[in-house]
């Protein structure tokens, strides 16, 4: 059984060994000159125009009155909510139901995220399987819930700030909400 152990060991290491120390250790650095694909890029594309929250409130959105941090690591941000976005029931990767910014210091917002929002019950009335947009699945949020809405699907997309933990994870450990003021 051993022989067998280091045989398979011994031949799935092969390719990396004859390859060499690039093949093991590549530069991080490799990463910066790939362009955005997929929803990243979409999302970059279509939701640009909304640096400035006022572009955004033109276009139907309405800032939440808090901003979203939590037990998790890090924040998510202030939100700014589409209603008319929101119960549509459907989604569409150009028109997300929720643009998301960091409140700055000298009082501004900083673009930071969008999120795509669905209500479940609608969702799952019209499909047959929990939503996927341009390949990445959504998170279920069920109820109860912190928020106290029915149940929803959800996908956070940081395409504009980094997140170290994932492109489309909720919380993001290099947001804060340390400057939010709830009076402005």
């Amino acid at each position: 059984m051993k022989l067998v152990f280091r045989s398979l060991l011994f031949s799935a290491s092969l390719p990396v060994l004859l390859a060499g120390p690039s093949a093991v250790a590549q530069d991080d650095d490799d990463d910066d000159d790939v362009p955005p694909m997929g929803l990243v890029a979409t999302v970059l594309d279509s939701a640009s125009r909304y640096s400035d929250p006022s572009a955004a409130m033109e276009d139907g959105y309405v800032p939440l009155p808090s901003c979203v941090s939590g037990p998790e690591e890090g924040a998510m941000g202030v939100h700014f909510a589409n209603e008319a976005l929101l119960a549509d029931g459907a989604l569409d990767a150009t028109q997300p139901e929720l643009i998301v910014y960091e409140p700055r210091p000298n009082g501004e917002f900083k673009l930071i995220a969008v999120e795509y929002l669905v209500f479940a019950e609608d969702w799952d009335a019209a499909n047959d399987a929990p939503p996927v947009l341009e390949g990445q699945h959504f998170h279920l949020i069920g109820e109860p819930n912190r928020l106290g809405l029915p149940a929803f699907y959800e996908l956070h997309v940081w395409a504009f700030e980094e997140n170290p933990h994932g492109m489309f994870v909720d919380w993001n450990p290099e947001v804060t909400c340390e400057h939010f003021d709830p009076a402005e």
